[in-house]
């Protein structure tokens, strides 16, 4: 069942992380990204359709921003027991094979998922050079099926706002997808309503 994101209100401070990045092994922090004017972190799975639909997308968004002021970091905070497409070993392949240009984080605990209030994925947050929120919803008005071609227009007028400066305009619509996957006992209060 899809689900829609929680949209965390505006000006919240980015939640720490510090969490192993699957493709290298390296640790990767908030800090990391410190000299940038602008953090983009985007919670993704590997087996759930509304992410596949915009992989290819979202690998070209990560290519058309390298080298820019924006960092981007992906999250997957699934539980990889029971949903093993989703473990750190499929997460590098899948970063590999899809070419993914930014870190591809585990949070295993689910922590930094509960911090971000991450609802479902893909969910998109983006922060400015103080990395207080200033753009959380869709990569772009495509869905599975919609026959609407996959842009990330959301996303990019977003970003290049605020790498020039200003905040992002216009009505900020949810992004849709599947529901984080909580290990049994783990699911956060906002998830249970």
């Amino acid at each position: 069942m899809a689900v829609t994101s929680t949209m965390l209100p505006l000006g919240t401070e980015a939640p720490d992380f510090s969490l192993v990045d699957a493709v290298t092994g390296d640790k990767v922090s908030l800090s990391d990204f410190a000299e940038k004017k602008a953090l983009l972190v985007v919670f993704l799975s590997n087996h759930c359709p509304y992410v596949k639909h915009i992989q290819e997308g979202l690998a070209r968004f990560s290519a058309d921003y390298e080298g820019s002021d924006l960092g981007i970091v992906g999250i997957c905070s699934n539980d990889a027991e029971a949903y093993p497409d989703d473990s750190p070993e499929q997460m590098k392949v899948v970063a590999e094979t899809v070419g993914y240009r930014f870190p591809y984080l585990v949070d295993e605990d689910q922590e930094v998922a509960k911090a971000y209030r991450a609802m479902c994925t893909p969910d998109f947050f983006l922060f400015d050079a103080d990395r207080k929120l200033v753009y959380r919803g869709r990569f772009d008005e495509s869905r599975p099926q919609s026959g609407i071609p996959v842009t990330g227009a959301d996303l990019r007028a977003a970003v290049d706002a605020v790498l020039a400066g200003d905040k992002p305009a216009g009505e900020q619509m949810p992004s849709m997808g599947c529901s984080i996957k909580w290990r049994p006992g783990n699911e956060p209060a906002y998830f249970l309503g």
